[in-house]
């Protein structure tokens, strides 16, 4: 009974990730708090071992400062990747699938599963 809740939960959730809105990264502040799709170039990042919550942030879309979007990635989405994010992700085009937030006035998406972020 349990993996029958499991399977149907997981069909659910792919089922949203699916149905997200494909949006423009020049669109980005149009979209805070929608959950959405975006695809872009990842330039760098860094991996902020010392903080409390390790965690990695990506540059999408252009170089730091710059980038018009933030990728962070929770520490347990990051054990899913085989390489580091910052080294695998790094000048490759992905698409990232997640809700826009705010973070010091620039949009961001934390990721929380590895499945958010899908290399073209």
């Amino acid at each position: 009974m349990k993996k029958g809740f499991v399977i149907i939960g997981g069909l659910i959730l792919a089922g949203m990730v699916q149905a997200q809105k494909v949006i423009n990264i020049d669109s980005l502040s149009q979209h805070v708090g929608d959950s959405v799709t975006v695809c872009t170039k990842i330039y760098g990042g860094i991996f902020l071992d010392r903080n409390k919550d390790s965690l990695t942030l990506l540059n999408a879309g252009g170089k730091y400062p710059d980038a018009p979007l933030t990728i962070l990635i929770r520490i347990n989405a990051r054990h899913q990747v085989k390489d580091p994010p910052e080294i695998f992700f790094k000048d490759k085009e992905v698409c990232i699938t997640g809700k826009i937030i705010l973070f010091k006035e620039k949009p961001e998406i934390v990721v929380y599963d590895e499945k958010q972020i899908v290399v073209k």
